[in-house]
């Protein structure tokens, strides 16, 4: 796991991961707007980047998302929108940071799985505490679109995981290195 963060924290590669994060924001930001997932961001954040990077990275990607929805995609420019924008921020935020607390000595899959499920608790069960406390309803936490709002997180942070993960490999690594070191 040491190996996997720091290859992902100097050099040619720390640029391209990053850029890689934020045009893989970009798209989806396009493609689903209000579906973005930053849970999954946040866990992978967690995972290859140093705490204050992982924070940062968590703000511009929310920071890019609000951009795209105001300028192109036509959010409206009133107080419900841009309070839940300011929401949307402060959850993104702790759910990264509960990512970051996950992060221990464990194997790559371990480390995984708690990274995600910590970020994706902290973020799905803020933002329904808000909307039930403050905001005025829950209804968009239906079984479905939670499932559905589930599966894209898992889908996007697998698909990162394993570009981390190619990345971060050096040349010429085998197969059964990858597994091991995975913990699999």
């Amino acid at each position: 796991m040491q190996h996997f963060t720091r290859s992902l924290t100097t050099g040619w590669r720390h640029h391209l991961w990053l850029a890689l994060l934020i045009a893989a924001s970009l798209m989806l930001t396009l493609g689903i707007a209000c579906a973005v997932p930053f849970a999954a961001f946040g866990a992978v954040a967690a995972m290859t980047l140093p705490r204050r990077d992982a924070l940062l990275l968590t703000l511009a990607l929310w920071l890019i998302n609000q951009i795209v929805g105001f300028a192109i995609l036509h959010y409206p420019w009133d107080a419900m929108t841009l309070t839940w924008g300011g929401i949307l921020a402060a959850v993104a935020l702790l759910s990264t940071s509960a990512a970051l607390a996950t992060i221990r000595r464990h194997s790559l899959l371990v480390t995984a799985v708690a990274s995600f499920a910590a970020s994706f608790a902290v973020y799905e069960g803020g933002l329904y505490l808000i909307s039930a406390t403050v905001m005025g309803g829950i209804e968009d936490f239906a079984a479905a679109i939670v499932w559905r709002i589930f599966g894209i997180n898992v889908a996007t942070f697998t698909g990162l995981l394993a570009a981390a993960l190619l990345m971060a490999a050096p040349r010429g690594i085998h197969r059964t290195e990858v597994s091991r070191a995975a913990g699999i």
